[in-house]
């Protein structure tokens, strides 16, 4: 038998605990194992020009063509993992371990490989803790330039089993755990540990936390919230920056924190913290910008003036941590991030404190919020934001089932996100906000996704604007293009406290791509988040259903029939699907469960 000897790199990965998983649930088990590799393992083998010398029940032995190509392949399966175990309690979620080395290896007649360049890199796959990766010195040698922002730990030398020579071994943790499904701190506390991190992205990240009112009023605790959440999207707007959503900065609020944690459980370099001080007629801005990963403070700084300068003095402060974290970033974009939303104080005051009302996410909080924001637009009618988040105040009634979709609530939803339109070309929030209410309550589909595209183009780091584009996606009938806006959104906002509807809107693109075992996971989890959450109920029986598990789609079926949409009639007020199919294959599944018309 013929056969050939050369050097490769080689990749072994394996489930961690698979025998346990398969003993909790094997079929449920093996027909997620199969959804991974047809829509994420395999896809970035062919991507990164690896070639599956073998397959074993859980794992499998790659060839790569070069260390670079292993190394790439295994980051973006692991930070993939990362986000399809997002909210799963840790004894669902799926881990794997990953070994590569570069060494000298057999090719056999049929393709197979022998000799101790495997070997090895199945010893290293055995020692690599959950979610890394393990590299041999040789392997790493190979790119350990390109591993900038990753966290790189030397284990020393190690004698392996079977190895004549103890080798020198790297781990690289990259995706080794699922994004938090409830509080970090309660975690961190129940377990006495600190929590494990989230990869950082690949560029410049920063989370932005909540400023400490130090107003001696606690009234001025919504303008001490919008200073900061107009920081966070001014800093969102450079394309060479990942920032953190404002949902999830803000589950500190109020909460002594530890700078290094907060990088761990955000995934994020940067951390930026400050006061604000606002009188009658003036305001102080103070901020630190602290490195997450060391705890060195980059830079620290005052801004005051006139209540008036309050645009310019924000300016200052988003200028100076840009010009901490991302010298490269051309002056010009900074100059481009000055966008004031309003020339008149009082139609800003009363939009913040529309905003703080919208986050309450109660009925009555909705009904406040449009009496500020429609105050706002009295005082000053150019004003886009404002227009764009009463839009999405419509889209919250529908949505928590506060108003039925009437023809009045439909122009009026219409009327405001076209004048968002008109007035905010540039203002990615109000694009984002009225193209999903042209989406969700209009049904103008493709007029919202254009807002949201066009968002998205102005703001690639707005996850409002990504998880707008998810449930665009699902009524569109893109159910793969939804399923990464929302895992994009999620990155953005690991902690959102309205995180529920993502996961949701990843139930609804998983059914529709047939995963069923999948969908009914992510539903179970949004419903975890918000148990009374129709959406999720519905999606949740619907899976159970197709996915052949019955007695768990009665289940859900049952708590629907005690909320306001037990009926399919009721149903289809509630949705925007563009291809009828969807909405037939929908009706079918609720159908099986007994939803009555």
């Amino acid at each position: 038998m013929a056969e050939t000897r050369k050097l490769a790199a080689i990749l072994v990965s394996d489930v961690v605990g698979y025998s346990r998983l398969a003993g909790a649930d094997e079929d449920r088990i093996l027909a997620r194992m199969r959804a991974l590799r047809s829509d994420l393992i395999d896809p970035l083998h062919a991507v990164h020009h690896g070639r599956v010398v073998k397959r074993t029940g859980d794992g499998a032995i790659v060839e790569f063509r070069s260390v670079v190509d292993a190394v790439r392949c295994a980051i973006e399966v692991q930070n993939g993992m990362v986000e399809r175990n997002a909210g799963l309690p840790p004894e669902r979620r799926i881990e794997f371990r990953i070994g590569i080395h570069l060494g000298d290896v057999v090719e056999e007649s049929d393709g197979d490989l022998m000799g101790d360049g495997v070997n090895i890199a199945a010893r290293l796959e055995g020692i690599a803790k959950p979610g890394a990766i393990c590299l041999s010195e040789d392997a790493y040698r190979q790119v350990k330039g390109r591993l900038d922002e990753m966290t790189v730990s030397d284990l020393g030398a190690t004698q392996l089993k079977n190895i004549a020579e103890p080798i020198r071994l790297y781990s690289l943790e990259v995706g080794a755990q699922a994004l938090a499904k409830s509080s970090p701190q309660t975690e961190r506390a129940a377990s006495g540990q600190p929590s494990p991190g989230l990869a950082l992205p690949g560029k410049p990240s920063i989370a932005v936390l909540p400023f400490q009112n130090m107003s001696g009023d606690a009234e001025q605790e919504y303008f001490a919230d919008g200073v900061v959440e107009d920081i966070i999207t001014a800093l969102s707007r450079f394309k060479n920056l990942f920032v953190i959503a404002r949902n999830s900065s803000f589950t500190y609020k109020g909460k002594s924190v530890d700078v290094k944690q907060v990088g761990r459980e955000l995934g994020v370099r940067y951390v930026l913290e400050g006061s604000v001080r606002k009188t009658s007629s003036r305001v102080r801005i103070t901020g630190q910008l602290i490195d997450a990963l060391s705890g060195a403070h980059l830079w620290a700084d005052r801004v005051d003036g006139a209540l008036g300068d309050i645009f310019d003095l924000q300016d200052q402060v988003t200028a100076s941590v840009v010009a901490a974290v991302a010298p490269e970033i051309e002056r010009a974009e900074i100059e481009r991030s000055r966008r004031k939303p309003t020339s008149s104080l009082d139609a800003y005051d009363h939009y913040l404190l529309g905003i703080a009302s919208v986050y309450q996410e109660t009925k009555e909080a909705n009904s406040a919020a449009l009496k500020q924001f429609g105050l706002a637009t009295e005082i000053d009618p150019q004003f886009a934001s404002a227009y764009g988040w009463a839009a999405y105040c419509q889209v919250q009634r529908q949505a928590n089932g506060w108003a039925a979709r009437s023809p009045e609530i439909v122009a009026e939803a219409a009327r405001l996100a076209r004048s968002t339109a008109t007035m905010g070309r540039d203002d990615a929030v109000a694009l984002s906000l009225s193209g999903h209410a042209l989406v969700t309550v209009v049904g103008d589909l493709a007029e919202g996704i254009a807002y949201i595209d066009r968002a998205l183009a102005l703001n690639p780091s707005l996850e409002r604007a990504w998880a707008a584009s998810g449930w665009a996606r699902i009524w569109f009938g893109k159910p793969q293009v939804a399923f990464e806006h929302f895992s994009r959104a999620m990155r953005l906002s690991p902690l959102d406290p309205f995180i529920h509807s993502m996961q949701n809107g990843t139930a609804y693109a998983l059914f529709f791509m047939d995963r069923y075992d999948e969908a009914s996971t992510w539903a179970e989890t949004a419903l975890r988040g918000r148990p009374d959450y129709a959406g999720a109920l519905l999606i949740c029986a619907a899976s159970h259903a197709l996915g052949g598990r019955l007695s768990e789609a009665r289940d859900a079926m049952a708590r629907i029939r005690q909320l306001n949409v037990g009926r399919l009639s009721t149903l289809r007020k509630m949705v925007s699907f563009r291809q009828p199919a969807d909405m037939a294959k929908l009706e079918e599944a609720l159908r099986l469960v007994g939803l009555p018309e």
